[in-house]
Order: structure tokens, then C-alpha cells, then sequence
């Protein structure tokens, strides 16, 4: 029984499910989800993420990384976590980046948190053993300070969706047309009250918010700092953000249950504000652009350039990529939770 037919019976037997609830079977279904089977990276794969872009990208964050344990104080021991970290690029660039400091180095407890085993049998081809890997952040030691990257972590949360019809608003469901083929439907009525004009699209993300949440309370109790980075809104807004994608190409996220990775636009608003309520800090969101030139990335990519002149053109491109707000650079935000008593670099207030 393919992931399809298991979801259709699914509906027959109990209902339209939430488009969270269908998101999740896509990505996280054991024998058939996404993640669980057929996670794919890279120029070849599905999607590409900015570590694949270039080295330049995990290094700059390897140097955050850097100059946050030191402003922490420079603790003798630390966790130091990558959420999300496909397959282990971006931890690699790091941890070289990071080697300019060999008292950082050897303070570092390296944790993963990966639920996907095949990404994880990468990220040990990639990264060897000697990092340690976890199915949750509860599941990483506490009683040290905390380091942690997420990038594109976010939009991989399930998120439900809201739609504003002409007698208020009524939540988005995945249920079954005519034919018995997967539909999007309405149903319910959620009790939202928010003005908004007819056809409006609200999402909203418990998961995403209960992460700002969990990572909050974790700073607050042992001190350090969270950097999440990914595609999304800095402000509150409207509209429908769910895509697939296949080869890089966008297909309907009804088309092949667990054949395509599935996302959402990360809500930071609402992440930063569930970490603000459990008393962590939590700066202005920046754009990926400024974050990078805020770390020096022009100075990177003039050293490496430098360095390589034969591959001028190509890190120019790399760099554009990141950067430029018409491709990477304005689309992905950066947000920072933080423990009080210093300001992680890249968020400091600005005057």
C-alpha cells in the first residue's frame, strides 16, 4: 500500500485531516514519509540548501559560533547543536571554520538532532563519529550552555491553515473529491477573530512555535544562544505558503504523498514571540543578506578568490546567491534566541 492509498483510507474511515496532519505523514511516515525514505540534497536532488551553495556559508557560521561561546565567557564545556543538519555540510564547514580556535574546539559537545536515518547514515559519512546524535533536543544533555543552528529547520514544522470566506473563516482540509482522489476542502469553524478580506490565507504553526518555545526554555536555564535561519516572513501577514518540490521543481503538494519535500514559510513572529514568553532574548530578525555581511562575508569571498583566481567567476556567483535580495539573500530571515547578559554577534543593538 503506497503512502496515497494508506491516507485515503485514512480519510474514508475517519475524515478530512488538517493540512499539519497531512504534512506530517508526507514528511515523517515510517515506512513511506519523505524524510524516512528518500531525503534529497544537493544539485541532483530535490532542493539545495545555502551550505551546498558554498563553504563560505558554514564557515561565517562556525565564526558566530566562535565569537558567541566566547562572548558567553568561554565555558570549558558546551553543546554545541545543529538542528536539521542534512548532510552534515554545513556542521563540516563549521567545525574547520571553528578550528582557528582549538580551545572552542575542545570545549565542544557536537550533537545532531536528526529523526531521518538515512540523512543520518550521510551526516556519519560526512562528519564520522565523533559527534553524537539525538531524535529531539530533549533528548541532548542539558547542564552546559547551549550552541545552536538550524537552518531550514523551520519550514519543515507542519503549519495548519485558515481560509477567510464569505461567513468567516473556516480551516483548509485534505480530504477527498468526487473520484476519491486527495482534495482540499473547508471545514469547521475555528473561531478566529482577525479582520482579513475574502479568500485570505492564515497559517499558523503550533510546532513551529512550541520550537521557540523548547529552545527558550533551554537558554534561560543554561545560558547561550539558538541562530535559526530560513525562508519566511519577519512580520505577521496572509497568504498560502505550502509548496512541494521534486527536482527543483514545484508540484502540487497533493501530487505524491512522501515523493516530495513538503514546506511552509517559517513564522518567526510567532517563534520569537513564544521564546520571548518564556524569557529568552530575542533581537530583530535580519535577513540572511545582512546576517552574512554583518559576519564578513565579503572579506571571505575575496580571500578565497584570492586565493583560487581560477574560481573568481564561481565565487562571485556562490556569493551573489547568498546575498542578493532578488535570490537568497532577502527570502531567508536569521533570528537569535538568546540568554540575557550579552549580545550574540550579527544582533548586537544598533545605534
Amino acid at each position: 500500500m503506497s503512502l496515497r492509498d494508506r491516507l485515503t483510507a485514512q480519510i474514508r474511515a475517519s475524515g478530512p485531516m488538517s493540512v499539519a496532519q497531512y504534512m506530517h505523514a508526507c514528511l515523517h511516515d515510517p515506512d513511506y514519509g519523505y524524510y524516512a525514505t528518500r531525503p534529497a540534497l544537493g544539485e541532483a536532488g530535490d532542493f539545495i540548501t545555502a551550505p551546498l551553495v558554498s563553504q563560505m556559508f558554514g564557515e561565517l557560521i562556525g565564526l558566530w559560533a566562535v565569537e558567541t561561546w566566547s562572548r558567553l565567557g568561554r565555558p570549558a564545556q558546551f553543546r554545541l547543536v545543529e538542528m536539521g543538519p542534512g548532510d552534515g555540510t554545513l556542521m563540516s564547514d563549521l567545525l574547520r571554520a571553528a578550528r582557528l580556535s582549538r580551545e572552542f574546539t575542545e570545549a565542544a559537545d557536537v550533537w545532531l538532532v536528526e529523526v531521518s536515518q538515512p540523512l543520518r547514515d550521510r551526516q556519519r559519512q560526512t562528519l564520522g563519529d565523533h559527534v553524537s546524535w539525538a531524535g529531539s533536543l530533549d533528548e541532548v544533555p542539558g547542564e552546559a550552555p547551549l550552541i545552536l543552528i538550524a537552518n531550514e529547520l523551520l519550514d519543515c514544522l507542519p503549519a495548519r491553515q485558515y481560509v477567510r470566506t464569505e461567513k468567516g473563516w473556516a480551516e483548509r482540509m485534505v480530504g477527498l473529491d468526487n473520484a476519491g482522489a486527495l482534495a482540499f476542502g473547508l471545514a469547521g469553524a475555528p473561531g478566529i477573530d482577525r479582520l482579513a478580506p475574502v479568500g485570505a490565507i492564515l497559517e499558523h504553526s503550533p510546532a513551529q512555535a512550541a520550537l521557540g518555545e523548547a529552545l527558550a526554555l533551554r537558554v534561560v536555564a543554561d545560558g547561550g544562544a539558538a541562530l535559526l535561519i530560513d525562508y519566511g516572513r519577519a512580520a505577521p501577514g496572509f497568504g498560502d505558503t505550502l509548496q512541494a518540490l521534486r527536482r527543483h521543481q514545484k508540484e502540487s503538494p497533493l501530487a505524491g504523498p512522501g515523493e516530495a519535500d513538503l514546506t511552509v514559510h517559517a513564522d518567526f513572529p510567532a517563534v520569537m514571540a513564544a521564546a520571548a514568553a518564556r524569557g529568552a532574548q530575542t533581537p530583530q530578525i535580519l535577513t540572511q543578506g545582512e546576517l552574512l555581511v554583518r559576519l564578513g562575508v565579503g572579506a571571505r569571498a575575496e580571500a578565497l578568490a584570492n586565493a583560487r583566481p581560477d574560481l573568481g567567476d564561481v565565487i562571485e556567483r556562490q556569493l551573489e546567491r547568498l546575498v542578493s535580495p532578488d535570490q537568497m539573500g532577502e527570502l531567508f530571515k536569521a533570528a537569535c534566541i538568546h540568554s540575557a547578559g550579552f549580545e550574540p554577534p550579527a544582533f548586537e543593538t544598533l545605534t
